[in-house]
Protein backbone atom coordinates (compact mmCIF):
# COMPACT_ATOMS: atom_id res chain seq x y z
CA UNK A 1 0.00 0.00 0.00
CA UNK A 2 1.40 3.38 -1.36
CA UNK A 3 0.79 6.31 0.71
CA UNK A 4 -1.62 7.80 -1.51
CA UNK A 5 -3.43 4.45 -1.42
CA UNK A 6 -3.08 4.37 2.31
CA UNK A 7 -4.73 8.18 2.11
CA UNK A 8 -7.51 7.10 0.52
CA UNK A 9 -8.13 4.54 2.77
CA UNK A 10 -7.93 6.80 5.67
CA UNK A 11 -10.69 8.78 3.87
CA UNK A 12 -12.86 5.74 3.34
CA UNK A 13 -12.92 5.48 6.90
CA UNK A 14 -14.38 8.89 7.14
CA UNK A 15 -16.61 8.48 4.72
CA UNK A 16 -17.85 5.30 6.33
CA UNK A 17 -17.85 6.82 10.29
CA UNK A 18 -19.96 9.55 8.75
CA UNK A 19 -22.20 7.58 6.50
CA UNK A 20 -23.13 5.31 10.05
CA UNK A 21 -23.95 8.69 12.04
CA UNK A 22 -20.34 8.11 13.94
CA UNK A 23 -19.24 11.84 12.71
CA UNK A 24 -21.24 14.56 11.60
CA UNK A 25 -18.38 16.17 9.28
CA UNK A 26 -17.55 17.23 5.95
CA UNK A 27 -15.21 14.44 4.31
CA UNK A 28 -12.31 16.15 3.43
CA UNK A 29 -10.48 16.35 0.27
CA UNK A 30 -7.37 14.54 1.07
CA UNK A 31 -5.82 12.58 4.44
CA UNK A 32 -1.93 13.87 4.94
CA UNK A 33 0.10 10.51 5.73
CA UNK A 34 3.35 10.72 6.15
CA UNK A 35 6.18 9.15 8.67
CA UNK A 36 5.54 9.07 12.45
CA UNK A 37 6.90 11.84 14.38
CA UNK A 38 9.02 11.55 18.01
CA UNK A 39 6.70 9.54 20.01
CA UNK A 40 4.71 7.79 17.14
CA UNK A 41 4.89 4.31 15.84
CA UNK A 42 4.19 2.24 12.45
CA UNK A 43 4.79 3.39 8.98
CA UNK A 44 2.55 6.32 8.73
CA UNK A 45 1.05 8.70 10.48
CA UNK A 46 -1.91 11.06 10.17
CA UNK A 47 -3.49 13.84 12.06
CA UNK A 48 -7.27 13.87 10.23
CA UNK A 49 -8.95 12.93 14.16
CA UNK A 50 -7.19 16.69 14.61
CA UNK A 51 -8.37 18.27 11.63
CA UNK A 52 -11.71 16.69 12.24
CA UNK A 53 -12.40 17.37 15.51
CA UNK A 54 -13.76 20.75 16.04
CA UNK A 55 -16.59 20.28 13.42
CA UNK A 56 -17.26 16.75 14.70
CA UNK A 57 -17.91 18.62 18.30
CA UNK A 58 -16.01 16.13 19.36
CA UNK A 59 -12.60 15.12 21.23
CA UNK A 60 -9.39 14.34 18.78
CA UNK A 61 -8.84 11.65 20.69
CA UNK A 62 -12.64 10.19 20.23
CA UNK A 63 -12.26 10.66 16.55
CA UNK A 64 -9.11 8.81 16.53
CA UNK A 65 -10.76 6.11 18.06
CA UNK A 66 -13.65 6.24 15.48
CA UNK A 67 -11.32 6.19 12.83
CA UNK A 68 -8.99 3.52 14.23
CA UNK A 69 -12.12 0.91 14.59
CA UNK A 70 -12.69 1.28 10.84
CA UNK A 71 -9.43 1.20 9.71
CA UNK A 72 -8.26 -2.05 11.85
CA UNK A 73 -8.80 -5.36 9.40
CA UNK A 74 -8.20 -3.55 6.12
CA UNK A 75 -6.36 -5.60 3.75
CA UNK A 76 -3.12 -4.37 3.83
CA UNK A 77 -2.96 -2.69 7.12
CA UNK A 78 -1.65 -4.67 10.01
CA UNK A 79 -2.55 -2.47 13.46
CA UNK A 80 -3.43 0.84 14.21
CA UNK A 81 -2.62 2.72 17.25
CA UNK A 82 -3.16 6.03 18.62
CA UNK A 83 -0.54 8.72 20.68
CA UNK A 84 -0.48 12.25 21.45
CA UNK A 85 -3.68 14.46 21.47
CA UNK A 86 -4.88 12.11 18.42
CA UNK A 87 -2.69 10.87 15.73
CA UNK A 88 -2.80 7.70 14.26
CA UNK A 89 -0.27 5.65 13.83
CA UNK A 90 -0.80 2.62 10.92
CA UNK A 91 1.19 -0.13 10.71
CA UNK A 92 1.13 -1.78 7.00
CA UNK A 93 0.66 -5.28 6.57
CA UNK A 94 2.93 -5.93 3.63
CA UNK A 95 6.38 -7.90 4.58
CA UNK A 96 7.77 -4.63 6.55
CA UNK A 97 8.74 -1.57 5.46
CA UNK A 98 10.74 -3.28 2.25
CA UNK A 99 7.49 -3.99 0.92
CA UNK A 100 6.88 -0.31 1.81
CA UNK A 101 9.39 1.40 0.40
CA UNK A 102 8.95 -1.04 -2.84
CA UNK A 103 5.30 0.71 -3.43
CA UNK A 104 6.65 4.28 -2.67
CA UNK A 105 9.02 3.85 -5.03
CA UNK A 106 7.22 2.46 -7.99
CA UNK A 107 4.74 5.66 -7.17
CA UNK A 108 7.52 8.04 -7.25
CA UNK A 109 8.79 6.63 -11.01
CA UNK A 110 4.81 6.63 -11.79
CA UNK A 111 4.70 10.15 -11.27
CA UNK A 112 8.17 11.70 -12.24
CA UNK A 113 8.45 15.20 -11.20
CA UNK A 114 5.17 15.26 -10.69
CA UNK A 115 4.76 13.06 -7.69
CA UNK A 116 2.97 15.34 -4.90
CA UNK A 117 1.19 17.16 -7.00
CA UNK A 118 -2.12 17.26 -6.45
CA UNK A 119 -5.06 17.07 -9.33
CA UNK A 120 -7.95 19.54 -8.45
CA UNK A 121 -10.93 20.96 -10.32
CA UNK A 122 -12.47 23.93 -9.26
CA UNK A 123 -12.19 26.58 -6.14
CA UNK A 124 -12.10 29.96 -5.89
CA UNK A 125 -8.70 31.89 -7.47
CA UNK A 126 -6.00 32.69 -5.49
CA UNK A 127 -4.30 36.22 -6.54
CA UNK A 128 -0.90 37.06 -5.10
CA UNK A 129 0.27 40.72 -5.30
CA UNK A 130 4.33 41.81 -4.99
CA UNK A 131 6.20 44.73 -4.28
CA UNK A 132 8.47 45.76 -6.36
CA UNK A 133 11.17 44.07 -5.28
CA UNK A 134 13.63 41.43 -6.88
CA UNK A 135 12.59 38.86 -3.79
CA UNK A 136 9.09 39.46 -3.62
CA UNK A 137 8.01 38.71 -7.20
CA UNK A 138 10.54 35.78 -6.68
CA UNK A 139 8.83 34.32 -4.19
CA UNK A 140 5.38 35.30 -5.40
CA UNK A 141 6.09 33.93 -8.48
CA UNK A 142 7.17 30.68 -6.73
CA UNK A 143 4.56 30.42 -4.65
CA UNK A 144 2.31 30.68 -7.73
CA UNK A 145 3.95 27.01 -8.95
CA UNK A 146 3.43 25.56 -5.45
CA UNK A 147 -0.09 26.16 -5.65
CA UNK A 148 -0.76 25.28 -9.30
CA UNK A 149 1.35 22.15 -8.14
CA UNK A 150 -1.58 21.62 -5.30
CA UNK A 151 -4.46 21.74 -8.22
CA UNK A 152 -5.59 25.50 -7.06
CA UNK A 153 -5.95 27.87 -9.51
CA UNK A 154 -3.34 31.17 -8.75
CA UNK A 155 -2.57 33.98 -10.48
CA UNK A 156 0.20 36.12 -10.01
CA UNK A 157 0.63 40.41 -10.06
CA UNK A 158 3.39 42.94 -9.22
CA UNK A 159 3.76 46.28 -8.85
CA UNK A 160 6.92 46.47 -11.35
CA UNK A 161 9.06 43.90 -12.73
CA UNK A 162 12.56 45.09 -13.80
CA UNK A 163 13.90 43.78 -17.21
CA UNK A 164 17.22 42.76 -15.69
CA UNK A 165 14.65 40.41 -13.39
CA UNK A 166 13.56 38.52 -16.28
CA UNK A 167 16.79 38.23 -17.89
CA UNK A 168 18.72 37.32 -15.28
CA UNK A 169 16.45 35.29 -13.00
CA UNK A 170 13.89 34.03 -15.66
CA UNK A 171 11.28 35.92 -13.88
CA UNK A 172 7.72 36.06 -15.26
CA UNK A 173 4.14 37.14 -13.72
CA UNK A 174 0.73 37.65 -14.88
CA UNK A 175 0.22 40.70 -15.02
CA UNK A 176 1.91 44.32 -13.60
CA UNK A 177 0.35 47.37 -11.85
CA UNK A 178 -1.24 48.80 -8.88
CA UNK A 179 -2.94 46.31 -6.14
CA UNK A 180 -6.62 45.26 -7.35
CA UNK A 181 -9.50 45.19 -4.80
CA UNK A 182 -9.59 41.43 -5.52
CA UNK A 183 -5.94 40.66 -4.13
CA UNK A 184 -5.95 37.18 -1.88
CA UNK A 185 -2.41 37.28 -0.56
CA UNK A 186 0.47 40.17 -0.57
CA UNK A 187 3.76 38.62 -1.03
CA UNK A 188 6.31 41.09 0.94
CA UNK A 189 9.28 39.10 2.00
CA UNK A 190 11.82 40.79 3.84
CA UNK A 191 13.60 43.47 1.18
CA UNK A 192 17.10 42.19 0.14
CA UNK A 193 19.75 45.08 0.92
CA UNK A 194 21.48 44.66 -2.42
CA UNK A 195 20.29 43.58 -5.68
CA UNK A 196 22.39 43.80 -7.76
CA UNK A 197 25.06 41.48 -5.51
CA UNK A 198 21.79 39.09 -6.11
CA UNK A 199 21.75 39.23 -9.67
CA UNK A 200 25.70 38.65 -10.34
CA UNK A 201 25.09 35.49 -9.11
CA UNK A 202 23.05 34.59 -12.30
CA UNK A 203 19.84 32.52 -13.02
CA UNK A 204 20.16 29.20 -10.69
CA UNK A 205 22.20 30.60 -7.69
CA UNK A 206 20.97 33.99 -7.52
CA UNK A 207 17.06 32.22 -7.33
CA UNK A 208 18.77 29.95 -4.52
CA UNK A 209 19.96 32.74 -2.15
CA UNK A 210 16.12 34.39 -2.37
CA UNK A 211 14.34 31.40 -1.83
CA UNK A 212 16.16 28.91 0.71
CA UNK A 213 15.84 31.71 3.52
CA UNK A 214 12.43 32.05 5.28
CA UNK A 215 10.67 35.34 4.10
CA UNK A 216 10.91 36.87 7.83
CA UNK A 217 14.67 36.62 7.50
CA UNK A 218 17.22 38.46 6.04
CA UNK A 219 19.11 36.91 2.76
CA UNK A 220 22.49 35.95 4.19
CA UNK A 221 25.35 35.23 1.70
CA UNK A 222 24.32 34.12 -1.79
CA UNK A 223 28.48 34.26 -3.40
CA UNK A 224 28.33 30.27 -2.10
CA UNK A 225 26.18 29.47 -4.23
CA UNK A 226 28.45 29.75 -6.69
CA UNK A 227 31.19 27.01 -4.89
CA UNK A 228 30.84 23.16 -6.56
CA UNK A 229 31.56 21.55 -3.27
CA UNK A 230 29.45 19.60 -0.58
CA UNK A 231 29.54 23.09 1.14
CA UNK A 232 27.06 24.56 -1.01
CA UNK A 233 23.40 22.75 -0.30
CA UNK A 234 22.53 23.86 -3.72
CA UNK A 235 25.38 22.26 -5.34
CA UNK A 236 24.59 19.18 -3.32
CA UNK A 237 20.93 18.71 -4.51
CA UNK A 238 21.96 19.60 -8.25
CA UNK A 239 24.51 16.80 -8.07
CA UNK A 240 22.82 14.22 -6.18
CA UNK A 241 20.37 14.25 -9.16
CA UNK A 242 23.01 14.48 -12.45
CA UNK A 243 24.61 11.12 -10.56
CA UNK A 244 21.29 9.68 -10.84
CA UNK A 245 21.49 10.16 -13.96
CA UNK A 246 24.38 8.92 -14.73
CA UNK A 247 23.78 6.02 -13.16
CA UNK A 248 20.50 5.22 -15.47
CA UNK A 249 23.02 5.86 -18.24
CA UNK A 250 25.70 3.66 -16.70
CA UNK A 251 22.77 0.97 -15.70
CA UNK A 252 21.72 0.96 -19.40
CA UNK A 253 25.49 0.16 -20.81
CA UNK A 254 25.58 -3.06 -18.15
CA UNK A 255 21.77 -4.01 -19.99
CA UNK A 256 19.46 -3.38 -16.84
CA UNK A 257 17.34 -0.76 -16.27
CA UNK A 258 15.01 0.13 -12.88
CA UNK A 259 12.92 -2.21 -11.10
CA UNK A 260 11.06 -1.32 -7.60
CA UNK A 261 12.28 -4.16 -5.34
CA UNK A 262 13.87 -5.30 -2.22
CA UNK A 263 17.36 -3.23 -1.78
CA UNK A 264 19.23 -5.73 0.66
CA UNK A 265 21.35 -7.60 -0.94
CA UNK A 266 22.47 -8.61 -4.59
CA UNK A 267 23.90 -11.71 -5.80
CA UNK A 268 27.51 -12.42 -6.92
CA UNK A 269 27.62 -14.91 -9.22
CA UNK A 270 25.45 -17.16 -10.27
CA UNK A 271 24.02 -21.11 -8.48
CA UNK A 272 23.32 -21.82 -5.73
CA UNK A 273 26.20 -21.33 -3.50
CA UNK A 274 26.85 -17.93 -5.07
CA UNK A 275 28.31 -15.48 -2.38
CA UNK A 276 25.18 -12.96 -1.18
CA UNK A 277 26.99 -9.33 -0.27
CA UNK A 278 24.96 -7.21 1.69
CA UNK A 279 24.64 -3.41 1.47
CA UNK A 280 27.29 -1.71 3.12
CA UNK A 281 26.12 -0.35 6.52
CA UNK A 282 26.39 3.68 5.31
CA UNK A 283 23.71 2.79 2.40
CA UNK A 284 21.86 0.66 4.74
CA UNK A 285 21.42 2.82 7.04
CA UNK A 286 20.45 5.73 4.63
CA UNK A 287 18.02 3.83 2.62
CA UNK A 288 15.35 4.35 5.46
CA UNK A 289 16.03 7.89 5.78
CA UNK A 290 16.20 8.34 2.08
CA UNK A 291 12.63 6.59 1.75
CA UNK A 292 11.02 8.87 4.53
CA UNK A 293 12.27 11.79 2.54
CA UNK A 294 10.67 10.63 -0.67
CA UNK A 295 7.54 9.92 1.78
CA UNK A 296 7.41 13.20 2.99
CA UNK A 297 7.67 15.28 -0.35
CA UNK A 298 3.49 15.20 -0.93
CA UNK A 299 3.44 16.51 2.60
CA UNK A 300 6.18 19.02 2.11
CA UNK A 301 4.31 20.41 -1.08
CA UNK A 302 1.13 20.78 0.39
CA UNK A 303 2.78 23.36 3.23
CA UNK A 304 5.30 24.98 1.30
CA UNK A 305 2.04 26.47 -1.24
CA UNK A 306 -0.37 26.64 2.26
CA UNK A 307 1.93 28.82 3.81
CA UNK A 308 3.11 30.30 0.56
CA UNK A 309 6.66 29.20 1.74
CA UNK A 310 9.42 28.10 -0.80
CA UNK A 311 11.89 27.73 1.63
CA UNK A 312 10.36 24.63 3.13
CA UNK A 313 10.65 22.92 -0.52
CA UNK A 314 14.36 24.11 -0.56
CA UNK A 315 15.52 22.97 2.65
CA UNK A 316 13.16 19.36 1.65
CA UNK A 317 15.34 18.76 -1.62
CA UNK A 318 18.56 19.44 0.10
CA UNK A 319 17.55 16.71 3.13
CA UNK A 320 16.33 14.53 0.50
CA UNK A 321 19.84 14.57 -1.30
CA UNK A 322 21.93 14.04 1.38
CA UNK A 323 19.68 11.17 2.65
CA UNK A 324 20.08 9.31 -0.68
CA UNK A 325 24.00 10.41 -1.34
CA UNK A 326 25.31 7.34 0.62
CA UNK A 327 23.34 4.82 -1.15
CA UNK A 328 24.33 5.59 -4.62
CA UNK A 329 27.97 4.00 -4.25
CA UNK A 330 26.22 0.52 -4.40
CA UNK A 331 24.14 1.24 -7.44
CA UNK A 332 26.07 -0.63 -9.63
CA UNK A 333 27.44 -3.69 -10.11
CA UNK A 334 31.19 -4.13 -8.97
CA UNK A 335 33.98 -6.15 -10.00
CA UNK A 336 32.74 -9.46 -11.14
CA UNK A 337 29.11 -9.28 -9.57
CA UNK A 338 26.52 -9.57 -12.45
CA UNK A 339 23.41 -7.35 -12.72
CA UNK A 340 20.89 -8.69 -10.09
CA UNK A 341 17.62 -7.77 -8.80
CA UNK A 342 18.89 -5.40 -5.66
CA UNK A 343 21.04 -3.65 -8.34
CA UNK A 344 17.55 -2.64 -9.94
CA UNK A 345 15.85 -2.10 -7.02
CA UNK A 346 18.39 0.59 -6.01
CA UNK A 347 18.30 2.09 -9.39
CA UNK A 348 15.28 2.25 -9.09
CA UNK A 349 15.80 4.13 -5.84
CA UNK A 350 18.10 6.34 -7.27
CA UNK A 351 15.57 7.71 -10.39
CA UNK A 352 12.98 8.30 -8.07
CA UNK A 353 15.19 10.10 -5.78
CA UNK A 354 16.09 12.21 -8.88
CA UNK A 355 12.45 12.39 -10.04
CA UNK A 356 11.73 14.65 -6.60
CA UNK A 357 15.03 16.91 -6.88
CA UNK A 358 14.03 17.35 -10.38
CA UNK A 359 10.61 17.94 -10.14
CA UNK A 360 11.44 20.10 -7.16
CA UNK A 361 14.16 21.93 -8.66
CA UNK A 362 11.90 22.84 -11.23
CA UNK A 363 9.18 24.14 -8.96
CA UNK A 364 11.99 26.79 -7.60
CA UNK A 365 12.64 27.76 -11.22
CA UNK A 366 16.16 26.29 -10.89
CA UNK A 367 17.73 23.87 -13.23
CA UNK A 368 18.14 20.41 -12.45
CA UNK A 369 21.64 19.37 -14.91
CA UNK A 370 21.80 15.85 -15.74
CA UNK A 371 25.82 16.88 -16.32
CA UNK A 372 27.95 18.08 -13.52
Amino acid sequence: MTPVELSRTVLHAVCRAVDAGELSVAVPERAVVTPPGPGGCGDYATNIALQLARPAGQTPQRVAEVLRRRLVGVGGIADVVLTGPGFINISLDEGGSGAVGVGLVAEVLRAGGRYGHVERAGGAVVRLHCAREVRAVVVGEVVGRLLRAQGVTARTSAEGVEPRWTDVLGVRVDGCGSEAAEVSVNVRPVPVADPDSLLALGRDAGRWALLRHAGHDRVRGGAEGLVQREVNPLFRARYVHARTRALARNAADLGFAAEPGPLGEAQAGAGAGAERVLLAAPAALAAPAALAALADHPRVLAAAAEHRAPDRLARHLVAVADAALPLLPGVLPRGGEKPSAAHRARLALAEAVGAVLAGGLSLLGIDAPDHI
